[in-house]
């Protein structure tokens, strides 16, 4: 076993004989607990309650909820066709809304059946799993590309959780601090706690620490301090869409991360698989950023926290002006100092 595949353990998201199980991000870290999926509709309600989330992660198993619903059309003797599948694909496009993964993978489901296959099934299955097999080789190739940019004994501080939970396996921004770790780079991670939903502390922690990553959380309220101290020297986080222009929607507290950063000369990385970069999104003020309930705020593990009759608001997202970005590492290649142009190059458009 190589000292990559000792940082890469976990697998979130794992279709088998018409059954898809996702690890119930929920109950983590305390319980590891699978859900089994049996229909569209079921990994809809998935994705929408957060026990699969991660870009890449919901985008996998939105594609897999597609071959759920081909296996029940097949079973009832109906034929399967886009046509009979679209309402299922629909609700699964429609369970979170900033993610550009989610809509990027029911399109290429929707592809294989517009090329109307002697067996839909079949073809559905196998653009399903290669969705799947080529974000888990993208994150491998993003881990050797950020890594490269680091110099040994770094510091970094991370936010959310981008690792094997949100993706195929290994991560994108973890999967830099993966392959940097194993390459001795890293000195010690730095995880955020990522409120509302403690991401941060339930499940990066988890992650690290699962695969022996020196790993401190820290408040989010602290990173401005953790940087001024100089224990950091990149900020390397995710992203849930990144617009033509290279402006970043990621998980809310990313852009005062960048901010801060930026103050401190600290440098920020952000690190996402092509199917994360929406060309057709101009800029960043063009993204839909979701609001989820209030409720998250004003409770921690169910146990409310806020006095009663208080009200909250609640966005899950942020996106952070590709000027205060350094790097962004894609499958693709490397971006420094992101611009329109330079992205419209990566994508052939130039």
């Amino acid at each position: 076993m190589s000292r990559l595949d000792l940082h890469d353990t976990i697998r979130a998201v794992v279709y088998s004989d018409g059954v898809l199980r996702v690890l119930d991000q929920r109950e983590l870290p305390f319980v590891e607990t699978q859900l089994e999926c049996h229909d569209a509709g079921e990994v809809a309600e998935a994705i929408r309650l957060l026990v699969v989330r991660g870009a890449p992660a919901i985008g996998i198993a939105a594609a897999w909820g597609a071959v759920l619903e081909a296996r029940l059309l097949q079973a009832a003797g109906s034929a399967v066709t886009q046509a009979a599948l679209e309402s299922a694909l629909v609700r699964l496009n429609a369970a979170r809304p900033t993610a550009v993964n989610l809509a990027w993978a029911l399109a290429r489901m929707r592809a294989v059946l517009a090329r109307a296959p002697a067996d839909p099934l079949a073809a559905l299955e196998a653009e399903a799993r290669a969705i799947q097999d080529e974000d888990l080789a993208a994150n491998r190739h993003m881990g050797e590309l950020g890594a490269a940019f680091l110099a040994n004994g770094s510091g970094v501080l991370t936010h959310c959780n981008t690792g094997s939970l949100a993706t195929a396996g290994f991560g994108t921004a973890l999967g830099v601090i993966r392959a940097g770790y194993a390459k001795g780079k890293i000195e010690q991670v730095y995880a955020g706690e990522t409120r509302p939903w403690l991401q941060g502390a339930r499940l990066t922690m988890w992650e690290l620490g699962r695969d022996r990553i020196p790993v401190k959380l820290i408040a989010d309220s602290a990173a401005s301090h953790l940087m001024r101290s100089g224990a950091v020297q990149w900020v390397i986080v995710g992203a849930d869409r990144i617009a033509a222009n290279g402006d970043t929607a990621n998980k809310i507290g990313t852009y005062q991360l960048a901010i801060a950063a930026r103050r401190h000369a600290v440098k920020f990385m952000v690190v996402a698989p092509w199917s994360t970069v929406d060309m057709a999104t101009r800029q960043g003020s063009d993204i839909e950023i979701e609001l989820r309930d209030p409720g998250e705020l004003l409770s921690i593990a169910g146990k409310r926290t806020v006095v009663e009759g208080a009200d909250a608001w609640n966005p899950v997202f942020d996106v952070t002006p590709a000027e205060l970005i350094d790097v962004i590492v894609t499958e693709r290649g490397a971006i420094e100092r992101p611009d329109e142009s330079a992205m419209r190059r990566l994508a052939g458009q130039s």
